[in-house]
Parts: structure tokens; sequence; C-alpha cells
């Protein structure tokens, strides 16, 4: 059973891997066209929900390889903290997302949207990163 979390956890950890190259994509959207902007604020909606999707799996399977270890208290409150954030930064970038579909339909400027999904993306890349270090040091009891 251990080997299986561990695989999912590892699984959900790749799915993830959608934060790192969020800050690259939304960096381009600000040089294309209309029609461009648009289609990409859509795949970026839907791999930002797809991701969200793996954060769950991450929840799920990390706390069962919790459970199995003795791990620091510290160390666990840390990582469940950026853990939230990247879920709560993921979930707050999604209605300036949606935000710049509906502006560019109608017509409008999408430019201060698309710098709030940049920032939100790139503090959820350094968070990521930190977290990644932190999986592979666990602090031990």
């Amino acid at each position: 059973m251990y080997k299986m979390m561990l695989f999912l956890h590892v699984l959900g950890a790749v799915g993830m891997g959608f934060y790192v190259v969020l800050p690259f994509l939304t960096a381009r959207a600000s040089k294309l066209a209309g029609g461009g902007q648009e289609g990409l604020a859509e795949g970026l909606l839907l791999g930002n929900r797809i991701a969200q999707y793996f954060l769950i799996v991450q929840l799920l399977t990390g706390g069962y390889l919790i459970s199995q270890e003795e791990y620091s208290v510290a160390w666990i409150v840390i990582v469940l903290v950026l853990f939230l954030a990247i879920a709560a930064l993921s979930g707050i970038s999604g209605k300036p997302l949606k935000r710049i579909i509906s502006s560019l339909r109608s017509g409008q400027s999408a430019s201060a949207s698309i710098a709030r999904v940049r920032m939100f993306s790139i503090l959820i890349l350094v968070i990521y990163i930190v977290l990644l270090y932190l999986m592979t040091s666990p602090m031990m009891r």
C-alpha cells in the first residue's frame, strides 16, 4: 500500500508540474493577439483546473504518507501551510483567468488580469520549488 501511495504522490507532483510552466506561459500571453490570448487563457484555465485535482491527490496521498513515518511536527506544519498556500493561490488565479477570457470576448483589455495571473503563477512556482526541496529533505523526529 505504501509503494502505491508513494507512486500516486509522485504522479501528483508531476501533475502539479503545470505550475512550473505557468509563469512562462503567462509571460507569453501579453505578446499574443486577442484571439491567441483568449485561447491561451482557456488552456491555462483548464490546466489550472486539472492541476487542482492533482492537489487533491497530493493532499490525500501525502496525508497517508505522513501517517506512515515519524516526521517532525515543524516539518509537517510547514509543508501543510505551503501546500495550502499553493491551493489558495491556484484557486484565486482562476478568477483572473476567467476575467481574461470575458474581457477579450467583450473587446476590452485584459492586461491587468494577465498581470495578476503572472504574479500568482510566480508565487506558486516559488512555493512549489520550496515544497519540492522539503519533500526531498524531510525532517524526521
